[in-house]
């Protein structure tokens, strides 16, 4: 949906994002080879070196074929910076270092995870600062380079702009967050701030128990209830853009759209589900594209596609 002047340079940075996520996330390799192999690749992203890359060891561990390809094409994907504009370039390296810098704390901060020795983020401060810098910066990177290249010299709150647009990139991170609790429970990363499972009487390694359920929920809600706030604040960005940019408001609305509905459906689990996957199903989606595009001509009708509630949410305070 992207439209063309954005798209080479916003599919480029997914798609280098998602080399380097990939690199951290082969974790059959010992963890100092895939820091090695990142900041190698962060090197050549930066233009700090010009040494050629060989991650044919890493796309050899990999289970899905794309991300094999995508570690073998690595320098295809490199020599695509060079067609970039400077302003563009410039954009393109700064919101994958600041990615690269949060997947590299990653890998420290669960360094001696596991299913058995669960390790949780310490604070609100540092839940923030990792929604920041895996997600709320590329909040930043879609609005400059869209502003650049769509609507240069349309008057909108450039700064109230911004902060959406942050808090847009976070609200999804977090729902991820939310939805993969689990998952992550199994390989002994806790992205649920450990000051705030203490006041609770939690502890990480049993969060999902039924035995703890009636203490877990109601945090977990909160997590929810904040998770909507920004996303409300999303589709806020998403409706101030300019209603001639049809194909960057939905592509911007879509995942808003999406991670609502997820929240809805974690918000009506219990502590069994949780500890199953909970999504939004294809035909459910489909629904979703479907009824934004024939809604996207009525300003009233697109407005009420997230109902108005919560709203203290989305300007209330940050979490403790």
């Amino acid at each position: 949906m992207l439209p063309g002047p954005v798209r080479p340079q916003i599919a480029l940075a997914y798609l280098l994002a998602r080399t380097t996520d990939t690199i951290a996330d082969t974790e059959i390799i010992p963890l100092e080879g895939r820091r090695e192999a990142m900041r190698k690749l962060r090197d050549r992203i930066l233009g700090q070196s010009s040494q050629p890359l060989n991650l044919n060891d890493l796309a050899e561990h990999q289970i899905a074929f794309a991300e094999k390809l995508l570690l073998e094409k690595v320098e295809g994907s490199l020599a695509l910076l060079k067609r970039l504009s400077s302003y563009d370039l410039k954009l393109v390296r700064e919101v994958l270092a600041i990615i690269m810098g949060g997947q590299h704390m990653d890998l420290t901060r669960f360094e001696k995870a596991s299913e058995s020795k669960v390790i949780a983020l310490e604070s609100a401060a540092e839940l923030d600062d990792y929604l920041y810098r895996v997600a709320g910066c590329v909040g930043e990177f879609w609005t400059r380079i869209c502003r650049a290249h769509l609507f240069p010299k349309i008057k909108l709150d450039e700064a109230q702009l911004l902060v959406d647009g942050v808090r847009l990139g976070k609200g999804l991170q977090l729902v991820n967050i939310l939805r993969d609790l689990a998952e992550d429970l199994k390989t002994g990363r806790c992205y649920l701030p450990m000051d705030k499972l203490d006041r609770a009487g939690l502890l990480p390694e049993v969060l999902l128990s039924s035995a703890n359920e009636k203490k877990f929920l109601p945090v977990y809600h909160e997590y929810l209830d904040k998770a909507e706030g920004h996303l409300r604040a999303g589709w806020n960005y998403a409706t101030v853009l300019p209603f001639s940019q049809a194909r960057i408001r939905l592509a911007t609305a879509w995942p808003i759209l999406i991670g609502m509905r997820t929240i809805e459906k974690l918000r009506a689990s219990d502590v069994t589900e949780l500890r199953q996957v909970v999504k939004v199903s294809r035909p459910e989606v489909r629904k979703i594209l479907w009824r934004s595009m024939a809604s996207y001509p009525l300003p009233h009708a697109w407005r009420k596609q997230i109902q108005s509630g919560r709203k203290a949410v989305a300007s209330g305070p940050k979490l403790a």
